[in-house]
């Protein structure tokens, strides 16, 4: 039986990779993100729905409307996200707010949406992409840090509630990611290959998952490039 996913910033990075490889294995893939559309994969198995996840006052309805338009969802990859580092005094209290809202609560808002359906159908796969921030605080990484600690959290919830109705729960935690996540920074990683993991390695990753027996539950797993060198933009 052809499996249906969901993908949360499909149109780029970490969720672009995801979804070439899932339609390479034959998968329908249902991308959204705000920008996305049908073009962004030329493929007859790929479906853009077009969602703000900044805008949590909208997202309810928007996730209504997903289910309604798409029943047969039974699995998710949430790979939306935005980086914003400093020290606390830097940013606004509106970029604090952003950056919480995008990377853990539209999250949870999303498992939400889906957990239910999820349950009545006594299975389905979530994996929650999330960073090695979400395992040791770091400077300049406040706010950073505890948007992925709280969707570490989150999972680890999740999953206990969860255990028993067939939904199995992963958490992903990545180190540096050759991706764009860097552009807006003032570092990215080092340009060896060894200096970063490439988003290929974490949708390889993510179709293991899938193909798991549906007894075996991986809970948590941790990815870094070979060497960890971080590289200051002049």
């Amino acid at each position: 039986m052809t499996r249906t996913a969901l993908i949360t910033g499909a149109s780029s990075g970490i969720g672009r990779a995801v979804a070439s490889r899932l339609l390479d294995q034959g998968y329908q893939v249902i991308g959204l993100s705000r920008t996305v559309d049908d073009s962004t994969f030329e493929h007859d198995r790929f479906t853009g729905f077009q969602a703000d996840l900044s805008d949590l006052a909208a997202l309810p309805d928007r996730l209504s409307l997903l289910l309604q338009r798409f029943p047969i969802i039974d699995s998710a990859v949430f790979c939306a996200g935005q980086g914003l580092f400093g020290c606390l005094e830097e940013f606004s209290y509106g970029q604090l707010r952003s950056v919480m809202d995008l990377n853990f609560t539209s999250q949870a808002y999303i498992a939400r949406a889906l957990v239910p359906m999820f349950k009545r159908n006594k299975k389905g796969d979530m994996v929650f992409i999330g960073s090695e921030a979400a395992l040791s605080g770091s400077r300049k990484g406040t706010i950073y840090c505890a948007s992925k600690f709280a969707l570490r959290g989150f999972t680890q919830a999740l999953r206990d509630e969860c255990g028993k109705s067939g939904l199995r729960i992963t958490l992903i935690n990545p180190g540096m990611v050759k991706t764009s996540f860097f552009h807006g920074l003032s570092f990215t990683h080092g340009e060896s290959a060894s200096h970063a993991i490439e988003p290929e390695d974490i949708a390889k990753l993510v179709s293991t998952v899938f193909e798991m027996r549906s007894a075996t539950i991986l809970d948590e797993i941790n990815l870094s490039p070979s060497s960890t060198v971080v590289r200051f933009k002049s």
